[in-house]
């Protein structure tokens, strides 16, 4: 296979190119653990910018680096041999790699999700297994901090969504649900008057969902080992706050993305410092995972 990322550029590199929010949380992680994270993003880019490229035969090679993963075939690319060297250092659970590429293959088919089970299935195959990969990455001992961990996940693709209506509409993607928004992909590229409300009223749903899940998310981090805490808890509020920008612009999703500005990455990385204080972690709650029996990585949450 053709590299789709350059061989020339480190893990650390892409991140801080391409996943500004979350190379500045890596800062506080350390060298070893930051490194580890950042070969963990790479490998996720690279299946996701195969997944969202125009390459001709993308599904095919998707469907090779699954295969590469169920043991079936050799690394096909060396962000695939990468990750498997990293899984075994880290003991990574290849079944959410594995449903992270079935994620990913799914969205080879517009999106037109009819209702929030299926919007919330999309969003734990392709972001709450990476949860639990970070749970590993992080060298994480307590089992039920994944359940955290893929709602923190899921919360960031719900904050995704929200922020790139727009930009997925002219991909031909709806990932808002039929059941909140009754309009195509097309009809919101069109962008008239009558349907900025309904889609504005969806991504407001949309956000108030995510909140659900960052709150859960911020509980589970105290299962963290003390060290990743911090990292984690900057992630979560420098994500947190794109869904914060938007709603602070009315919601006007046809004026594009929002971004968060290097000085409000550093006020909100001071303020989590408060967030570091122990609390008692309480049980999962397990409606929150209600829409994803079934699913390899939730099946004791």
């Amino acid at each position: 296979m053709d590299n789709l990322q350059s061989d020339n550029i480190s893990p650390k590199e892409l991140l801080a190119r391409h996943g500004k929010s979350f190379y500045w949380a890596s800062l506080f992680l350390g060298s070893k653990l930051a490194t580890s994270a950042a070969q963990l993003y790479k490998f996720c880019r690279f299946v996701d910018d195969l997944a969202d490229g125009n390459h001709p035969n993308r599904q095919a090679l998707l469907e090779d680096i699954r295969a590469c993963l169920n043991g079936h075939k050799p690394p096909v690319d060396s962000e695939v041999e990468d990750f498997l060297a990293l899984a075994t250092q880290h003991n990574i659970p290849l079944a959410a790699a594995r449903e992270l590429l079935d994620g990913m293959l799914n969205d080879q088919t517009p999106a037109a999700f009819e209702n929030e089970t299926e919007l919330l299935r999309y969003c734990y195959a392709v972001a709450g297994t990476v949860g639990i990969m970070m749970c590993r990455v992080l060298n994480c001992k307590e089992q039920r901090a994944e359940s955290f961990a893929i709602d923190l996940g899921i919360a960031m693709q719900l904050t995704n969504i929200a922020r790139d209506v727009l930009e997925d509409a002219h991909m031909g993607r709806r990932y808002l649900p039929a059941s909140w928004v009754n309009l195509t992909a097309s009809e919101i590229t069109h962008m008239n008057t009558t349907c900025h409300e309904p889609v504005a009223l969806a991504i407001k749903r949309m956000l108030d969902l995510a909140e659900d899940y960052y709150k859960s998310a911020l509980l589970g981090i105290q299962l963290l080992p003390f060290r990743s805490r911090f990292s984690i808890i900057v992630a979560l509020r420098v994500y947190r706050q794109i869904g914060v920008l938007l709603r602070h612009r009315n919601l006007c999703w046809w004026h594009g993305r929002v971004y968060v500005a290097a000085p409000k990455k550093a006020l909100l990385s001071l303020r989590s410092i408060v967030d570091l204080r122990p609390i008692k972690v309480p049980a999962h709650n397990k409606q929150l995972h209600r829409h994803l029996k079934g699913l390899s990585g939730v099946a004791s949450s």
